[in-house]
């Protein structure tokens, strides 16, 4: 064994056992933002607008979409309680299900039946200047990596620990930093191990083994057709696609090297890649020859956005603000993990016992000491997500350590649930609970039964009941449907959601009322704020 990430009772502040410091742990702050496309009862995009009844994407702070019209996204509020989350995040849909007829919520991170990307219709957010570059950068990401991959949905969680953890543990370390420094350094320590170790959750959670034959339509790829079923592609060993170079992962983006060492170096490196120029982007030009506009920049990057990191350090951010503005002003509030597929198997999309696992890993994250990271290990971490989302569950696959070595995901794997049993441990301490130590050892299994993971068991009932991916996701979404609908949303949550679409869509009425300056000049004066981001590195070789 490589030790690479023993962390057992000993090592864990014994504080923290303490029952009167319950509160450190329960008082957690989670939430979910969870993608879906709308689709036709056949399976195919939906090509209507976002319904009215939903209320104004714009300004709702609940339910927006994403790149499409038809990719709907919800976002729950920030919740101490697992329970009160999922519970929204159900509310939600079923508020939805009552607006969009007959359309399905697809409940797959790969996407239903598209057509070509003149099909799919780029979400819209009105006429205030806030609304056209929003719009605008969407066009540009289709302009840059083709609208299909902008099609792929996936979950996001956002976790923050509280700001009493954050104390406690200052005093612990006997830090002599403000406190608002010492959380930001702790916050990107975290980021860097998580980091080095979301394989794992690739390896737990990717539901997306194989897709739809169209998805891929006269692109370059190395999938197989699913025992001779042409219009289902698939890899043997793959767990999330969405992960990989089909998906999120752009090979624009291979160059780009982001530092995680300090706040500075990341608000630093990332305002750098909006601020270069890139080439083949610089071809397609700001404006078509109508004048019209294209994308946003010709940089690397249009806005930090467009980096599509495993996790993000996040701060809420004011009206007009960049979130990287937000972050150097006001320090990190909270992360978000960016790495989860849809889980196929729940009407959601991610379930209870999945998030109390995200709970021990990212404390684990927090806790586990965390080494600077360099351009070295950076490029090793991106070759062991590559080599998790196509082979993870092949017997004897190894990945790189931090150092260089290669070392057996299952051993890696091992050493890791070795150390996160204590912290299920603590958790349920503080939850007066069993439920962490039950997520882990549900997690545990798929580590010793690769069979039990979500992208087994997507190519098991695929094979099963011979259907295609289209048509085994079509079935999976209508059963969602009913179950989601069967009891309905109950009238308090109809009334909350009704009033918040009423609201939001006088929010945008309001907001389009006020004179707006010329959208050059409102896009100038956004882009001045990145100034803050550019310049050289110290720690970042």
């Amino acid at each position: 064994m490589a030790n690479l990430v023993e962390l057992d009772r000993e090592k864990i502040p014994p504080g923290l056992f303490d029952p009167e410091n319950a509160p450190l742990l329960t008082g957690i702050l989670r939430g979910v933002e969870k993608e879906s496309l709308r689709a036709t009862p056949t399976g195919m995009l939906a090509q209507t607008g976002h319904p009215s009844g939903l209320g104004s994407a714009l300004t709702h702070p609940q339910i927006t979409t994403d790149f499409s019209e038809a990719l709907v996204e919800f976002i729950t509020p920030p919740s101490h309680r697992i329970g009160t989350l999922m519970e929204q995040l159900k509310s939600l849909h079923q508020f939805t299900y009552q607006h969009i007829g007959e359309e399905l919520l697809w409940g797959h991170s790969m996407p239903c039946q598209l057509g070509g990307d003149n099909e799919i219709p780029v979400a819209r957010y009105g006429s205030t200047n806030r609304g056209i570059m929003k719009t605008i950068y969407r066009i540009g990401l289709g302009h840059r990596y083709g609208r299909t991959m902008q099609t792929v949905a996936g979950v996001h969680f956002n976790f923050s620990l509280p700001g009493s953890f954050w104390s406690f543990m200052h005093q612990q370390e006997g830090s002599v930093e403000e406190l608002d420094v010492f959380v930001a350094r702790r916050y990107f320590d975290l980021i860097r191990n998580f980091r080095r170790h979301y394989w794992l959750l690739i390896y737990l959670f990717g539901a997306s083994p194989a897709l739809n034959a169209g998805f891929v339509a006269n692109r370059r790829h190395d999938l197989e057709p699913l025992d001779g079923d042409r219009e289902t592609l698939h890899l043997p060993y793959a767990t999330s696609l969405r992960m990989g170079d089909l998906g999120y992962q752009s090979k624009a983006q291979e160059q780009l090297y982001v530092c995680y060492n300090s706040l500075d170096s990341y608000v630093r490196t990332l305002g750098q890649a909006i601020a270069t120029p890139y080439e083949p982007y610089e071809r397609i030009g700001v404006r078509n020859s109508a004048g019209e506009f294209q994308q946003l920049n010709t940089s690397l990057l249009q806005i930090e956005n467009e980096f599509y990191s495993a996790i993000r350090p996040k701060r809420s951010a004011q009206k007009g603000e960049t979130a990287l503005t937000a972050l150097c002003r006001r320090g990190v509030e909270y992360i978000e993990v960016r790495c989860l597929d849809l889980d196929p198997f729940s009407a959601t999309g991610i379930n209870a016992s999945q998030l109390r696992f995200l709970d021990i890993f990212l404390l684990f994250c927090a806790l586990h000491p965390s080494p600077l990271c360099g351009r070295a290990e950076f490029s090793r971490i991106l070759q062991n997500q590559k080599s998790v989302v196509t082979q993870g569950r092949r017997p004897g696959l190894e990945l790189v350590t931090p150092t260089g070595e290669p070392l057996s995901m299952h051993a890696w794997a091992s050493e890791l649930f070795e150390a996160l049993q204590p912290l299920a441990e603590l958790l349920d301490q503080a939850h007066n609970s069993s439920l962490y130590r039950e997520s882990w050892r549900q997690q545990w299994e798929k580590v010793q039964q690769p069979e039990l993971t979500p992208s087994a068991q997507v190519l098991r009932e695929l094979r099963e009941q011979k259907l295609s991916f289209h048509e085994w996701a079509r079935t999976r979404s209508l059963q969602h449907k009913t179950s989601l609908m069967n009891p309905p949303l109950t009238a308090k949550w109809d009334k909350r959601f009704s009033d918040m679409a009423k609201k939001s869509l006088a929010l945008q009425e309001e907001e389009e009322r006020q004179p707006q300056p010329p959208f050059d000049q409102y896009l100038k004066a956004y882009y001045e704020q990145y100034r803050v981001c550019c310049g050289d590195n110290q720690d970042c070789s």
